[in-house]
């Protein structure tokens, strides 16, 4: 095939580019963190109301706003292809992460920013660059003789939070996302430029540990030295979750899968992950063992009294919470009752100790020998001027991969995304390579024109 800016189609997403970074900046513009103890709901119900009216006005049917059990919104919309045609279903998120600490953004963190060569802003990536990567796709479809499939979008409202609203809904209501091929906008290329699709999800199980020991805090001179101490509990209770070398040790939770493909070099990771001079890497094996095949723990906060103001007292109670990636082979749910069985046989001096269970997703891995995959890697080598397209683990979780692989068994599930290392999504400084726009844009337009003759032919 002829290299992406030779082709007419490629070169309509090219044209489209202007009107991608301006919804784009309109879309992250919105404080859509799906937490209303840190954020206003109604920046996560502007941004639905936003995409629903991009929906209609490109002429989608069906627009709906899907209020899911955990009181989120899912954006819904349906666009009828040729009789016989196959169906696919693209899917990404609206919701995002906290900003984290806005003091350390070089630019404000919803306000897309355009610096380096790179589009800067928390969502860019991750992953409402995702929705624009498909609208984008589908406009220079119609401008080149249509969309020749069926196309149903959905746009979820609270997967970084992993409360599972969007899957109990569809689990709800099956017919809704039914479809033979399901695109996954929300991972990423292993490097930029490099074109790849990801093939394997680890899961997530989310809980929070509370620790108490006394019935009130206690002046530490009168009472230090023999009152037990429960941030100290804690503290040795999160430490048992590990080994010398860093490695993750959850009672009973296997450990030491070994990833087989593409590999990740140490120096690129240090680089990617930014680590500082000095400081080692955890664990043992590859660090593709470590992040794509391994159980991770991480601490993802701890409620203590702040340095500033603390007084001299023996903590009565604290608490944390705690992420826990399952990667694929592993149970969720069992591996959360390994977790809480032993957070709680951890606890020192008789501390008292409960856990509970606040988020859970199942990890995913696709079938890479289906006939999508061959589609998409003939749509991703034009994208690519004639790149292989490579696979790739994911440390990541996406849990309505597996509500979706469960529900419709025969369907072709496919990842890919703008969440390439240099994006850094999740940290400060999130951004988006809009040359990977361009080019995934191109891939899913290619692809949704290969597919049909797979299916249907």
């Amino acid at each position: 095939m002829s290299g992406s800016a030779d082709s007419p189609l490629a070169r309509t997403v090219a044209a489209l580019q202007p009107r991608a970074r301006t919804e784009l900046a309109e879309l992250v513009a919105f404080k859509s963190v799906a937490d209303p103890a840190q954020f206003p709901k109604s920046e996560c119900e502007a941004a639905a109301d936003w995409i629903a009216t991009a929906l209609r006005t490109d002429g989608f049917q069906d627009v709906a706003l899907l209020d899911t059990p955990d009181g989120t919104q899912s954006v819904y919309g349906f666009l009828p292809g040729p009789a016989g045609a196959p169906t696919v279903l693209l899917y990404a998120h609206y919701d995002v992460q906290p900003p984290l600490d806005e003091d350390a953004w070089v630019s404000p963190p919803f306000e897309l920013t355009e610096r380096d060569g790179r589009w800067y802003g928390r969502g860019a990536a991750d992953c409402k660059g995702g929705l624009i990567m498909h609208l984008t796709a589908l406009r220079a479809l119609k401008e080149h003789g249509g969309i020749p499939v069926n196309v149903k979008v959905i746009v979820e409202g609270s997967e970084e939070q992993g409360t599972g609203g969007l899957e109990r809904y569809a689990e709800a209501h099956p017919e809704l996302l039914a479809a033979d091929a399901i695109v996954i906008g929300d991972t990423g290329n292993f490097r930029v430029g490099l074109p790849t699709v990801t093939s394997t999800l680890r899961g997530m199980t989310l809980v929070r540990v509370q620790v108490d020991t006394l019935a009130g805090n206690l002046h530490s001179g009168q009472f230090g030295g023999a009152a037990p101490d429960a941030l100290a509990a804690l503290i040795r209770i999160l430490d048992s979750l590990r080994d010398e070398d860093g490695s993750t040790t959850v009672k009973g939770l296997a450990a030491d899968a070994v990833w087989e493909g593409l590999q990740y070099a140490e120096e690129d990771f240090r680089k990617d992950a930014k680590v500082l001079d000095g400081v080692e890497l955890i664990g043992n094996g590859t660090v593709a063992d470590r992040v794509w095949a391994r159980p991770a723990v991480t601490v993802l906060g701890i409620d203590c009294p702040p340095v500033i103001g603390a007084t001299p007292s023996v903590q009565a109670g604290a608490r944390a919470l705690v992420s826990l990636r399952v990667p694929p082979g592993t149970d969720a749910v069992e591996a959360t009752q390994l977790l809480a069985a032993h957070l709680e046989s951890a606890a020192p001096w008789g501390a008292r100790v409960a856990v509970e269970q606040i988020g859970q997703g199942q990890p995913f891995r696709a079938d890479t020998d289906s006939p999508a995959y061959a589609s998409m890697a003939a749509a991703l080598r034009e994208a690519y001027d004639g790149q292989e397209m490579q696979t790739a683990g994911m440390g990541g979780s996406i849990p309505l991969c597996n509500t979706l692989a469960g529900l419709y068994p025969d369907a072709e599930i496919l990842l890919i995304g703008l969440s390439e290392p240099e994006a850094q999504i999740h940290a400060v400084n999130e951004s988006v390579s809009p040359r990977e726009l361009e080019r995934l844009s191109l891939a899913v337009a290619r692809f949704l024109q290969s597919y049909s003759p797979h299916v249907v032919g």
